[in-house]
């Protein structure tokens, strides 16, 4: 693409209200602008960003054998309350009335639609086991809405509802869906850990949640530096007699191996085994080989738009975001600077360009009439991992200026290598 015909929306100055680094950083870069307390716009950039994080959600799923469907995220008040979340929830749970007096609200979730829409959908135990998702954006009306998409009002989340005949069933459907989150979290390239956790009010038995690692998440984590041990460190200091938890740090990890190490978290994605809580309560029943039984479901979430805030969270400069290679709106950047034979500069970045776009490199040129800095600037908040540098200098040594996102300074490669040395 050519920045003369993208939308940017990039700016030089932190918002004054953004407290958190990617709250800045997705205003500063043009990812998001504000319309309402914890309500957002996604720009281009940001929305290219969140379509790469579905992207690989979806793929996942679906290779996991979840079928993909799409529920209204308006809702009938009535089934909350057939549930009795509806108390449960409280204000942050939105609730109206239409020109018929009937109540609905805006769903913060979707176990009672899905169990709902499941009366009549599912039948026979030989439709059995079988998972249903979502990508769908949800509303809880915050009492605060703070960190930008990090605690907002309005975010994107994938959800994700099995149904298995027996528990037996479910556990392995619960383990299906907690690889595919593993796969999902390795292949965006996020440091994260899997700590147990409390139900809530979404209900349930067992449930783990995924934590991306970061200085300001909410939670305070314990974690083994040679396993896969990780827990709240809260909860961990409850099992030990109140004490503080920093006081854990370099102790003997609790299943014996290595030393706890903490850092904070933040929450992208939970995952529960529900039972037969919302089946039972709403009465869905499926017709097995000698009775009718309540099948025993699970549900799992993931936070597509609070990745892209615990992406920058971890990963970003003074100068800007540094994606994990997965989320880079952009590959490459090509970056005219000061040329005095603006004509042949043109051509040889449209060359380029070209060259890029055949070998299917997603680019963004910059040909915008703006200072070299401007350019430079905007490249490295937005994030983009490669930058080439055509001017004068180009045509006169028969070399290539190309500089990495967290390099010094540029290097110099010749026109038949330029290709490589992206790829590479």
């Amino acid at each position: 693409m050519k920045a003369s015909h993208l939308i940017l929306g990039t700016q030089r100055e932190n918002p004054s209200d953004a407290e958190i680094i990617s709250h800045q950083l997705m205003i500063k870069a043009g990812l998001i602008r504000q319309v309402s307390s914890g309500i957002y716009n996604w720009l281009p950039i940001g929305k290219k960003v969140l379509q790469k994080v579905e992207d690989i959600i979806r793929k996942e799923m679906n290779e996991a054998g979840a079928q993909e469907i799409l529920m209204p995220m308006v809702q009938p008040a009535s089934l909350w309350e057939s549930s009795g979340r509806i108390d449960q929830y409280g204000k942050e749970l939105l609730v109206f009335e239409d020109r018929h007096e009937n109540r609905f609200c805006l769903g913060p979730t979707h176990e009672e639609i899905i169990t709902d829409l499941c009366k009549n959908l599912l039948t026979s135990y030989k439709q059995l086991p079988v998972t249903l998702y979502q990508i769908q954006t949800k509303f809880r009306d915050e009492i605060r809405p703070r960190f930008g998409v990090m605690r907002s009002r309005e975010f994107l989340m994938k959800d994700a509802y099995s149904f298995d005949l027996d528990k037996t069933g479910l556990d392995r459907s619960y383990q299906v869906m907690k690889e595919a989150y593993i796969k999902v979290f390795n292949k965006i390239g996020l440091d994260y850990r899997i700590v147990k956790a409390d139900s809530g009010t979404i209900g349930g038995s067992d449930s783990e949640e995924f934590h991306v690692l970061a200085d300001s998440g909410e939670d305070l984590l314990a974690f083994s530096d040679k396993s896969t041990y990780a827990t709240n460190a809260e909860l961990l200091t409850e099992l030990q007699d109140g004490q503080d938890p920093s006081t854990l740090e370099g102790k003997e990890s609790p299943d014996g191996k290595g030393i706890l190490k903490l850092k904070r978290g933040i929450e992208v994605g939970h995952i529960f085994k529900l039972g037969k809580k919302y089946s039972e309560i709403l009465n869905l029943k499926i017709q097995s080989e000698d009775k009718e039984i309540n099948p025993e479901m699970g549900c799992y979430g993931i936070g597509a738009s609070r990745i892209v805030a615990a992406a920058i969270e971890q990963n970003h400069d003074d100068k800007g975001i540094i994606w994990p290679e997965s989320l880079a709106p952009f590959e490459v950047a090509i970056v005219e600077v000061n040329p005095k034979n603006k004509r042949e500069i043109s051509d040889k970045c449209a060359e380029i360009y070209d060259l890029m776009k055949k070998n299917e490199i997603d680019v963004l040129w910059d040909n915008r009439e703006k200072r070299p800095g401007v350019k430079f600037n905007d490249a490295e908040v937005i994030g983009i991992p490669l930058t080439i540098i055509i001017g004068d200098r180009t045509l006169e040594s028969k070399e290539i200026e190309i500089k990495g996102r967290q390099d010094e300074k540029p290097k110099l490669v010749s026109h038949q290598d330029l290709l490589a040395n992206i790829i590479d």
